[in-house]
């Protein structure tokens, strides 16, 4: 999801001190192949994981984002990074919804659909399973924009995008409507 209409700030550097910045990945876009493929389950937590989620941080931060999946950067992996501005770096390995509950109907946008935004239909709340970015198992309880970004990352896992799922038109970004 693009972060920055969905109240997301970002620092003008996210490394904390005695991290190194990593490399910045290419965004793949929407017609791009590899987003309508299902991802691959992680198996271990090797170097080249442990720096996906290093460039993809880099990434998300760089095009002002609030959530990234792995797909977005060209790979096949279920790996997902959310930073909502709620003082937490979320990393997701293989993550799975197990439970959800309300919904809520807001607009989205995506770094793979360029300056478009639609309103989407979402679990208002969720409980997702997952490996950390220390490869031990957590679940998270979420709701707001955060079980929002959730949701939309973990389905370019499953091969999708936002735009399948819009309610009415998309509309570009900078013809949304002020406030409903």
């Amino acid at each position: 999801m693009k972060g920055s209409e969905a109240g997301c700030s970002y620092p003008t550097s996210f490394y904390k001190e005695g991290i190194k910045k990593m490399a910045l990945r290419e965004i793949r876009v929407q017609g791009d192949p590899v987003l309508n493929k299902v991802s691959k389950p992680v198996k271990e937590l090797d170097q080249r994981t442990k720096e996906l989620i290093d460039d993809m941080f880099e990434t998300m931060y760089h095009y002002e984002g609030c959530g990234l999946a792995a797909p977005q950067v060209g790979v096949l992996r279920q790996v997902v990074v959310i930073d909502v501005d709620d003082g937490n770096q979320y990393v997701l390995i293989n993550p799975e919804i197990v439970e959800q509950s309300g919904e809520s109907l807001d607009y989205e946008g995506c770094l793979s659909v360029p300056d478009m935004r639609g309103k989407v239909k979402r679990a208002e709340k969720v409980t997702v399973k997952a490996y950390n970015k220390d490869f031990e198992q957590v679940a998270i309880v979420a709701d707001g924009l955060l079980s929002r970004c959730i949701q939309h990352e973990l389905d370019h896992l499953r091969g999708h995008l936002y735009t399948e799922f819009v309610e009415g038109e998309l509309c570009r970004l900078e013809d949304l409507p002020e406030e409903e």
